[in-house]
């Protein structure tokens, strides 16, 4: 049964600014991702779009301020996946249930896992640096954007499915982990696409590609199962959710608008340029793969006994 003044409502909104809370920091890939969509998205709308940073505790700083936030249609959320996904299994005493308290709106990208190495790392591909984690146990390290990330889950695959060892250095967020790796301070780092300029000026050797299928952008690069990992897929998808309670109509408009700016070439080509794939899907198909997700990183935390930060 409709309310009658949510049509009324919809007709209206939006007549002040959107705010869109990214909960990771300034330099990521969700961040990356929402200023690609954000301005498209203003124009499409007529009001600014604000875009906010608040990470922490994994993207639950962000995530609960959005799931407290009016139902208006005046705030909303980009997170990776993982907030549905991956956050219920490591926080057991999360602030909000994200399933409940979070809708989803609209999916924006797949985003891929780079493995990523200096060039100086005594390995040329693949299968050597599995030789080399292999022969040396515990003698190297890895960073990840903080616990239970994708990146970070992503080496846990690895580390499980391959029988090596390696110490985990969380950071707040993938640009710092970049930092480091860059500077020699870590070993190797599952990239969720920030390091590819680094990768084509040299300053890093990527060994995979950490999906099921290669990436247009690497062809000539393997993925882990290419390698001996069958059926490794560390691939989430990164969208936008509102506060439960938002109107379906306000959903609905903003659902069009977002799948529509995932096919103009300058979104598109930001998106492609992390080493991405725009994802256009409906609030129902967006769900339904966090659900299917949530099943594949669940098995992987339970294995490896992740926690969150």
């Amino acid at each position: 049964m409709a309310v009658p003044g949510a049509t009324a409502f919809a007709q209206a909104w939006p007549t002040k600014p959107v705010k869109i809370i990214v909960n990771f920091p300034p330099g990521g890939a969700a961040d990356q991702i929402a200023r690609a969509v954000g301005q498209p998205l203003q124009e499409a709308l007529g009001q600014p779009i604000v875009i906010e940073n608040r990470s922490g505790s994994g993207g639950n700083l962000g995530g609960d301020a959005v799931a407290k936030a009016a139902p208006d249609g005046y705030t909303l959320l980009m997170s990776s996946g993982g907030m549905v996904s991956v956050n219920p299994f490591i926080y057991p005493k999360m602030s909000f249930d994200p399933a409940k308290d979070l809708v989803p709106v609209a999916a924006a990208a797949r985003v891929l896992v780079f493995l990523v190495t200096k060039p100086e790392f005594p390995a040329k591909d693949a299968k050597e640096f599995l030789a080399y984690l292999r022969s040396h146990p515990g003698k190297t390290s890895f960073g990840s954007p903080g616990n239970g990330s994708s990146p970070h889950l992503a080496a846990e695959m690895m580390k499980s499915q391959a029988g090596v060892f390696s110490t985990h250095v969380p950071y707040r967020g993938a640009a710092p982990a970049l930092t480091d790796l860059l500077a020699g301070q870590i070993e190797f780092l599952f990239d969720p696409g920030v390091a590819i300029p680094h990768i084509k000026a040299g300053k890093l050797k990527l060994l995979a590609v950490g999906s099921p299928k290669r990436s247009p952008l690497f062809p000539d690069v393997p993925t882990l199962d290419e390698v001996g990992l069958k059926g490794f897929d560390a691939d989430t998808v990164f969208g936008f959710y509102a506060p439960a309670g938002t109107p379906a109509d306000v959903i609905a408009r903003l659902n069009r608008e977002i799948n529509r700016i995932l096919a103009l070439p300058g979104p598109r080509e930001r998106i492609q340029a992390l080493g991405g794939e725009p994802a256009p899907m409906t609030p129902a198909q967006f769900h339904d793969k966090a659900m299917e997700d949530a099943k594949r990183f669940g098995q992987i935390i339970h294995e490896r006994k992740i926690v969150g930060d």
